[in-house]
């Protein structure tokens, strides 16, 4: 009798950290998308879609980059990222940092834009984390750049 449930419990333990994994590995995949998406509505030149996924962007100065991104940094072709740097990755509890991201065009190799996205992981890897974007920077002109600090 004790063997069978010694066999449950542990497929039980092996389930419930496998969940945990998955749920904290996926929190990487959640923000690479959620910047993707963003870059996308900038390069289509969509500053309203923009600002409905930044969470914090109510002021007047990151509204005014937003606008000022959509207009400038306007491109045709897919977003492709070329290096993708986050500071949140493989947080275990919460965190706010940047993540900077080098990103061009289809096609358009040699017109890489250096950006950096203010990324909110809230929660803890047991529990569950969310992934929310609160602002964008103006694109470098250096593209050694680093991002501000939080």
């Amino acid at each position: 009798m004790k063997r069978p449930v010694l066999i449950v419990l542990a497929v039980v333990a092996f389930l419930a950290v496998s969940v945990a994994v998955t749920r904290y590995l996926n929190n990487d995949t959640v923000e690479r998308a959620k910047v993707v998406a963003l870059l996308r509505e900038q390069a289509r030149g969509d500053a309203p879609a923009m600002l409905a996924r930044l969470q914090d962007c109510d002021d007047a100065a990151c509204t005014v980059t937003v606008r000022a991104n959509a207009a400038k940094l306007r491109r045709s072709g897919e977003v492709k990222i070329a290096l993708y740097q986050s500071q949140t990755a493989h947080a275990l509890t919460s965190r706010t940092k940047y993540t900077r991201v080098v990103w061009f065009p289809s096609g358009q190799e040699a017109a890489t834009t250096v950006q950096c996205v203010l990324v909110r992981r809230d929660g803890n890897a047991i529990a569950g984390m969310t992934v929310s974007l609160l602002r964008i920077t103006a694109a470098f002109r250096d593209r050694e750049s680093s991002c501000p600090s939080s």
